[in-house]
């Protein structure tokens, strides 16, 4: 998603900061390691304005300049991210519980949050069984096809929840959900039942099932998931460990 869809900075600094952001946004799981031309290009801006905010960028510590003359983000934008009190807090206390999860059952124990009309993944713990995911710590997901997202969005703000339901919806396989109505009783049964189903909407040999993290107030501010190979179990099997987790959380959040 880029800096502009954001709303990124505005005022005397404003353009400046945001073309800085709109660089830093050209990186992404698909581009590592970028140069200068492939960067000003993918921001889009000129190459003499893309050098010399790198240079900036390289003082500071955002990106690194490897001898091989290519660009990667640096670590001074890492310590930072980790000091982000929605992140750190709630990964600390669930990291117990998602790692118990990941060897009960050999599989991949996931923690998100959502922000805006997307989610982040701010853990994920693998087992040595682990079926293959398309999900990063990190990355950015829709809300309509994964086990965590269909529990966030399920408990998002009626607006929130507009928004999204009314499309585009992004198709990962031929079992992808993108029927709104479809959508909306999806949400309702999460609702109902306190737990999500995910089967094969991102990928054809996956099946993720989740459930609701909860602050001090009740208020839905997380959710876990497990995500398991498709045919090794059932939806309502998972389901009890995982809304047990999930409680276990959310006590581990209020203490």
């Amino acid at each position: 998603m880029s800096a502009s869809r954001r709303g990124g900075p505005t005022g005397p600094t404003g353009p400046v900061i945001g073309r800085a952001l709109q660089l830093l946004d050209a990186f992404g799981p698909q581009h590592r390691e970028l140069s200068l031309s492939d960067l000003a290009r993918r921001a889009g801006m000129p190459l003499s304005t893309a050098h010399r905010l790198l240079h900036e960028l390289t003082v500071w510590g955002a990106v690194e300049r490897g001898d091989d003359g290519l660009y990667r983000i640096g670590l001074r934008l890492w310590e930072l991210g980790s000091l982000a009190p929605r992140g750190t807090g709630l990964r600390e206390a669930a990291l117990p519980f998602l790692e118990d999860l990941s060897q009960i059952t050999r599989e991949n124990a996931q923690l998100a949050v959502r922000e805006g009309t997307e989610l982040v993944f701010i853990e994920r713990i693998a087992g040595s069984g682990a079926v293959p995911v398309l999900t990063r710590v990190g990355g950015r997901f829709a809300l309509t096809a994964t086990g965590v997202g269909l529990v966030l969005l399920a408990h998002a703000p009626v607006e929130v929840q507009e928004d999204v339901l009314a499309g585009p919806f992004e198709r990962y396989t031929s079992k992808t959900v993108t029927d709104s109505t479809q959508l909306r009783r999806m949400l309702a049964d999460v609702r109902s039942s306190g737990f999500s189903t995910s089967d094969r909407q991102v990928t054809m040999d996956a099946l993720s099932v989740g459930a609701p993290i909860r602050d001090g107030r009740g208020e839905v501010v997380a959710a876990v998931s497990l995500v398991v190979h498709h045919g090794s179990t059932t939806p309502h099997a998972l389901a009890r460990l995982v809304m047990t987790s999930a409680q276990a959380i959310s006590r581990a959040l209020r203490s």
